[in-house]
């Protein structure tokens, strides 16, 4: 008589890991949908609009550093 309840509760045991198992595997999938959903709402957010003065400014003092002549020659 033991045994046999031993074996019930393996079975509710082990009904409970396959439930849980494929519990994760239908979570995982759900997070990703939800990662990548506010992932696309934060790419596609509204940018403060800068203008091109400090690039250019960049640009310019990179330009004139590779015209200078090398000390070593």
């Amino acid at each position: 008589m033991v045994n046999l309840l031993i074996s019930q509760l393996r079975t509710r045991i082990r009904g409970w890991e396959v439930g849980m198992a494929a519990l994760a595997w239908l979570l995982i999938p759900l997070v990703a949908a939800i990662g990548a959903s506010l992932w696309g709402s934060w790419a596609h957010r509204t940018r403060r609009v800068r203008g091109d003065g400090p690039e250019l400014i960049g640009y310019a003092r990179f330009r004139e550093a590779m015209e200078r002549t090398s000390p070593r020659g």
